[in-house]
């Protein structure tokens, strides 16, 4: 069903909202209308996920009507890809601290983080037939009520946004903002502009020890840079240097 939100001021993001009761992933419905030629900018939102991911597969967690979910359709240019899942990230971090005054930090790669839990994950997605971008689906799982004492596995990593302020938000409060946000900054990144430092003060890896999973490998070391094509570079212990395009 497509909805429509009142006072949303936005130019790309939002131009058409679809709203189910549940689906099994917002990101694989978003990807199906895009192949059918939907246009940019239109979201797919539900109360529930039955089969919800996250990134390398895993699981999201959530409860009917208590988390935004949703994914977003881009077609941006090629060279502007790294920058999706920056813009995605500092949405939220700005609508966090907008609807709630909280203040939110990035975890690299895709995840938000409030007092060192997770609040946000996103996941971005990109269709390419042979050589040539289809489309970009950026998939957004932003906790607002969610009870996470009611998901022991998450219970002691993530938090919600009516937990750490004490009270239930409407999504509507949360969504329309977070639309907003992502609209200005995607416009942004149309007109090659930096996301990038304005991003970067936001992300909270750099300077730590940390250990990566990409694929079956992992890498340990100190954080030195997070850099403008979304890599980390990580310095080893022995001292040398390696950079990593994604991972966990």
């Amino acid at each position: 069903m497509e909805i429509v939100l009142k006072d949303l001021h936005t130019t790309i993001v939002g131009r058409r909202i679809l709203h189910y009761p549940s689906l099994p992933s917002t990101m694989d419905f978003a990807k199906k209308l895009a192949a059918e030629g939907m246009g940019e900018g239109a979201v797919v939102l539900c109360d529930e996920q039955t089969e919800g991911r996250g990134r390398q597969g895993r699981k999201w967690f959530d409860s009917p009507a208590s988390s935004i979910l949703m994914s977003v359709i881009f077609r941006p240019a090629v060279e502007q890809l790294p920058q999706l899942n920056m813009l995605a990230s500092l949405a939220i971090v700005f609508t966090i601290h907008k609807v709630a005054g909280i203040k939110s930090t990035v975890k690299w790669p895709n995840d938000v983080l409030i007092k060192g839990k997770k609040v946000a994950g996103i996941l971005v997605e990109n269709v390419f037939q042979g050589n040539a971008l289809q489309s970009s689906i950026v998939g957004v799982g932003l906790n607002v009520n969610l009870n996470v004492t009611g998901h022991p596995e998450i219970a002691s990593i993530a938090t919600s946004l009516s937990a750490e302020q004490g009270r239930e938000l409407g999504r509507d409060e949360v969504l329309k903002p977070l639309l907003e946000e992502m609209d200005t900054l995607y416009q942004a990144v149309k007109r090659y502009e930096d996301v990038y430092h304005r991003w970067l003060p936001y992300v909270e890896t750099v300077g730590k020890t940390v250990r990566i999973k990409s694929g079956k490998s992992a890498e340990e070391g100190l954080a030195q840079s997070v850099n403008p094509d979304g890599s980390i570079t990580l310095r080893r212990a022995d001292g040398s240097l390696v950079t990593i395009a994604t991972g966990e």
